[in-house]
């Protein structure tokens, strides 16, 4: 049974107040296409758990974050995501903060269906004084002392694969999986963006076995989206290092963020690739 959906569908399905997990790391592979289109929508108030890089930048520049829980922001060359740290210089949004081995732990946790999960990563540092949420928890075994990381469930979670079928099954190429699986796994909905949309016979000539990373039983809707993953890296595994220049220089002044918006952003997705390629031309 297919589950091919529109990326209106998709982003559709998402309501104002929920948590939202968005796959990907930093400035590399994640769900643009998705991204871009919420921030089109009404949706506001949303909670979203991420590895972030400009997914988390795009919509603090859209208004629609309330809460965000991550160990970081970044565009990976570029240190700090410019919208974030706008966001969080004018208090706009509130942050929950892990280091990234206790954020793991929390979407282990999630996925598995665990209230929290122990973990020594963060002792000793500052996060516990600067996320009041965490707890410590003694070892019954030997008595040491561990962070217990709440699961951080999600009600959506988008994430962007090189390759799916219509039934969900999808596939990365490259050389990490940016935990995808554990977004797949922790979200009572889970969404696939893709770069391309093969056939189930045809899925494994794509990658080797271990590649296939989200299973169809946790994925409610596939939506294929050439190139959806821009600027962060995509089918060729690379970043659009130029254009994320671009859009770093257009977030420095309120004037010239209104023109990268008005040229890029406000319109479907089909707009926002033809943009990119008339402005590559103009390079």
């Amino acid at each position: 049974m297919g589950r091919q959906m529109t990326i209106e569908e998709i982003v559709g399905s998402v309501e104002s107040g929920m948590t939202l997990g968005i796959g990907g790391w930093g400035s590399r592979r994640k769900p643009m296409a998705l991204v871009r289109a919420l921030c089109n929508s009404p949706v506001r108030d949303l909670t979203v758990v991420s590895y972030g890089g400009a997914d988390v930048g795009l919509l603090c520049a859209a208004g629609k974050i309330r809460k965000l829980v991550a160990p970081f922001v970044t565009l990976d060359s570029v240190a700090l995501e410019p919208h974030f740290r706008q966001a969080r210089q004018n208090g706009s949004i509130e942050f929950e903060e892990y280091d990234e081995g206790m954020f793991m732990f929390g979407l282990y946790a999630a996925a598995h269906g665990l209230p929290f999960l122990p973990t020594p990563a963060g002792l000793g540092s500052d996060v516990l004084a600067t996320n009041p949420r965490l707890k410590t928890v003694a070892d019954p075994y030997g008595g040491e002392e561990l962070i217990a990381v709440p699961a951080l469930k999600m009600d959506v979670s988008f994430v962007h694969l090189q390759r799916a079928d219509a039934r969900g099954n999808a596939l990365y190429l490259g050389g990490d999986p940016y935990f995808d699986d554990l977004y797949a796994k922790a979200a009572d909905r889970s969404f696939v963006s893709c770069e391309r949309l093969v056939d189930t016979a045809d899925l494994l000539k794509e990658g080797p076995v271990q590649a296939l990373l989200v299973s169809r039983a946790q994925v409610e809707g596939v939506v294929e989206t050439p190139n959806g993953s821009h600027f962060t890296t995509g089918d060729d595994d690379r970043r659009d290092e130029a254009f994320q220049r671009h859009y770093v220089e257009a977030a420095g002044s309120p004037e010239s963020w209104a023109a990268f918006r008005a040229r890029f952003l406000d319109g479907d997705e089909a707009a926002y690739q033809a943009a990119v390629r008339a402005w590559r031309e103009e390079q």
